[in-house]
């Protein structure tokens, strides 16, 4: 691995537990290639060693190798892995530097070692069932650490900030309602999306008061290899794996749309060459299933036609979106296009996921219905036995800020007993 300037704290030696599983990997990335950019030469990607931003660190890397160079800045959180790009080890346009966006001078150092030009902020907490239990994570990550990198980008004069956000702060669609267009009203509804949306607010403030050049971006979910089995695909194909039955929120009728991580990849890579700064543009798949159907055609892909003994229902969030919909036509203006089908990209994800089971080590306690972060460790919870001890994390994680665990906690209890508060008009109108 290319390790640039050593920032921040320790590695975390599980971080160089190497399987060599990567070496037989294949090395993925999108199919879009522009024409360089002069006024962009070294480009610093936050959270480069996650899924999305992996997928980008490879492609820009490996399609741009004499124009850019490419910094991956990342803490190296619970879902990053090292494995993610060390196939670019060698490569003259690619470092590694271990930082966090929430550390001012890690961000400073990283900058001005490497005479960074343009951001692509990735790194964040994303994973919306943790962000009922301790929101303080997602606000410190998210909407700090956005404005940590915004005061820095402003101080060395960055040239261009993209922001990457997501559909979810638009909040629920109705089924009858148009796709959403980029200056639709946002309304998030759980602290994950809300803290999406605070992170968009500094972004544009920072682009109206400092005319810092920035781009918004909302995508939609995103799939394929490389992502961490806490996201229900990688989580429902490694349960299948084990012969373990698939746990579904609810009674399964929410559905999401899904988009390749190749064609995400090539939509950050249309941002940063055709995008214009001071625009938020949509990433937007018209493949869109419900829980339930994503379950039929994960078991489909395993052979298995017997559904409903294979499923476990468990309850819902505190609060969970019916669907998301938005329109990505402006973005699809400036040339890109969604390329993979989602059965095709199943596929080759479930593929992946078969010749590769060691990538992330041990990670059965990823795989029940609502796990929970410990530290830089996801911990397995048991909704009904391990609730108390689940609380006490939350109290510790939080330190002084104890009427916030409180409320975590609460939320745990509420999880744990059957009590959602989530909503039931789309849904109880379709129940059988």
């Amino acid at each position: 691995m290319s390790i640039g300037i050593p920032v921040g704290s320790g590695l975390d030696s599980r971080f160089f537990v190497d399987s060599h599983e990567w070496e037989q990997a294949p090395l993925l990335r999108g199919t879009t290639r522009y024409e360089p950019l002069s006024s962009v030469r070294n480009i610093m990607i936050t959270g480069g060693e996650g899924f999305i931003g992996s997928w980008v660190v490879r492609h820009l890397v490996l399609t741009y190798p004499e124009a850019y160079n490419i910094v991956s800045f990342d803490k190296l959180d619970y879902c990053s892995s090292l494995n993610n790009t060390r196939m670019l080890d060698g490569k003259g346009n690619f470092k590694f530097v271990h930082g966090d966006v929430t550390s001012p001078e890690d961000v400073m150092r990283c900058l001005r070692t490497y005479n960074i030009d343009t951001v692509i902020h990735f790194a964040a907490q994303s994973h919306v069932d943790l962000s009922f239990g301790n929101s303080y994570a997602f606000t410190r990550n998210n909407v700090y650490g956005t404005h940590v990198l915004l005061e820095s980008a402003k101080e060395v004069g960055i040239g261009r900030f993209i922001h990457v956000s997501t559909d979810e702060v638009y909040g629920e669609v109705d089924d009858d309602a148009e796709d959403l267009l980029e200056h639709s009203l946002l309304a998030p509804t759980n602290p994950y999306a809300a803290s999406k949306a605070a992170a968009e607010m500094m972004v544009t403030a920072y682009s109206k008061s400092f005319q810092l050049p920035a781009i918004l971006v909302r995508s939609n979910n995103v799939y394929g290899p490389h992502q961490y089995p806490e996201k229900v695909i990688p989580k429902f194909i490694n349960l299948l794996m084990r012969n373990q039955k698939l746990t579904v929120h609810g009674n399964g009728k929410h559905s999401r749309r899904y988009l390749w991580a190749g064609d995400a990849a090539d939509a950050f890579d249309t941002v940063l060459h055709k995008g214009v700064v001071g625009h938020v543009y949509n990433v937007s798949s018209q493949d869109e299933v419900t829980n339930l159907e994503l379950c039929a055609k994960l078991l489909n892909q395993f052979g298995i036609s017997d559904t409903k003994g294979r499923i476990e229902y468990t309850n819902d969030r505190p609060f969970n979106d019916y669907r998301y919909a938005v329109n990505g036509s402006k973005l699809q203006a400036l040339g890109w296009k969604q390329q993979l089908s989602f059965e095709e990209g199943l596929r080759r994800t479930v593929e992946w996921y078969r010749d590769f089971p060691e990538w992330w080590g041990d990670i059965s306690s990823v795989l029940t219905a609502f796990p929970e972060v410990e530290g830089q460790a996801m911990v397995s919870t048991n909704q009904a036995k391990h609730t108390g001890a689940l609380i006490e994390a939350l109290r510790e994680t939080n330190g002084n800020a104890g009427k916030q665990a409180d409320v975590g906690a609460e939320r745990v209890k509420q999880m744990a007993n059957g009590e959602t508060t989530a909503k039931k008009r789309k849904l109880d109108e379709t129940e059988e």
